[in-house]
């Protein structure tokens, strides 16, 4: 938990004794490091209501200094801004109350108060991802940007309090994740046949999605590949109705959303879906979770990993590279790989490509790759919307 950046212990403990008979706001109006978070919540009334009186909760209060990192960065936030806080307020405070303790280096994904489908598909409320990293506790968020626990619990009346040195961030949907993951051939695939609003608006899934070089390796199989031919490999990418986080896969088969069976085989700490490997895990989206694979998994050859196997190994026998890769017409050209993924609240906040208007069913968004779509019962923001979109240009930080 950084304890060399944290109050001793026993120091903790005492602050935290005194501070549990403090509601929440009388504890962020008394800390030194929470000023602009109170400002943010005097400013924004309606949105801090549902903090108001909360109970068994747990809330990662943003510092000073991420605070002002994130509005330094961006402009202004266009559309119902109260309701965009009030998200980014329910997505910083969990259900429950986790202590410095209860972190661990098992990666655990504790749901959240964001329960507006607007902005999250999940059941039960959209998730963090949490662990111990060495001796720092991170909390893992969109976009996989990490944000460190600098100050542990505080105690107050209806639970606890955390401060971290940045703002988390709400995850995307399936096009907006994919987009910035730069899946770009999976996102194009996607598109080509129709599945785009499917995987957007989906509730709860678990999708193992190839990277470039997955589809690139087998792009000979994929040029005479018909639209309902493509649709069920896509489909046995996907897992319907069960978000399957890294803490939960073990050795097993699961059904895909086309009815065949995936293979999940543990190798050694490496997970292997059918023959594939997993490369980068647990990739928060509005509906679910998205682990990256090395290698397009094939629902006619469903072989499993086998302790031997090195490198990508391929389910399209006979199948051979090509020199671009396919699918990627007419999609954002990539900027980064499947291992560099944003994880820092700059880079987040300087990867954004627009500021998404709130809006209940049909409002018009930006999807990816600036397409404007109707926003249905998921949430329609472009990849990079995250909490800093939200603040707009409310100068709450004037007075920090």
């Amino acid at each position: 938990m950084q304890i060399k950046t944290i109050l001793p212990v026993v120091l903790a403990a005492a602050v935290s004794a005194q501070n549990a008979t403090m509601n929440l706001t009388s504890l962020i109006s008394s800390n030194s490091n929470l000023t602009g978070l109170a400002t943010l919540l005097n400013t924004y009334p309606n949105a801090a209501a549902g903090l108001a009186n909360a109970t068994n909760v747990t809330l990662f209060a943003p510092s000073n200094q991420a605070l002002q990192a994130v509005e330094s960065v961006l402009g202004s936030a266009n559309g119902n801004t109260n309701a965009l806080v009030a998200a980014l307020l329910s997505y910083h405070t969990l259900q429950g109350i986790y202590y410095a303790s209860n972190i661990s280096s098992t990666p655990q994904f504790p749901h959240s108060m964001l329960n507006n489908t607007l902005y999250s598909n999940v059941t039960g409320g959209q998730v963090v991802e949490c662990r111990l990293e060495g001796s720092t506790a991170e909390i893992i968020s969109g976009l996989k940007s990490i944000a460190n626990v600098t100050q542990a619990n505080l105690n107050f009346t209806g639970g606890v309090v955390h401060v971290i040195d940045s703002v988390l961030q709400i995850p995307g949907n399936f096009s907006s994740v994919a987009e910035n993951a730069n899946l770009t051939a999976l996102l194009g695939a996607v598109n080509a046949t129709n599945l785009t609003s499917t995987l957007d608006e989906a509730s709860d899934i678990t999708i193992f999605a190839p990277s470039n070089s997955a589809f690139q390796n087998i792009a000979s199989a994929l040029g005479n590949i018909t639209a309902a031919q493509a649709a069920a490999v896509l489909e046995y990418h996907v897992i319907n109705g069960t978000i399957a986080y890294s803490s939960s896969l073990a050795n097993t088969t699961i059904k895909t959303l086309g009815g065949a069976n995936l293979t999940i085989t543990i190798e050694n700490g490496t997970v292997f879906v059918n023959s594939a490997r997993v490369v980068n895990a647990d990739i928060l989206m509005t509906g679910g979770v998205m682990h990256i694979i090395d290698s397009v998994l094939n629902p006619n050859n469903t072989a499993a990993a086998n302790a031997t196997q090195s490198g990508a190994a391929t389910a399209y026998s006979g199948a051979s590279s090509g020199t671009a890769v396919p699918f990627t017409s007419g999609v954002p050209t990539p900027t980064t790989t499947i291992v560099d993924l944003v994880t820092s609240t700059a880079q987040v906040a300087a990867s954004y490509s627009s500021v998404v208007a709130a809006g209940g069913s049909g409002a018009s968004t930006a999807g990816a790759g600036g397409k404007t779509s109707s926003a249905g019962a998921a949430a329609m923001q472009t990849g990079a919307m995250g909490a800093a979109a939200l603040f707009g240009g409310a100068a709450f930080l004037a007075n920090v």
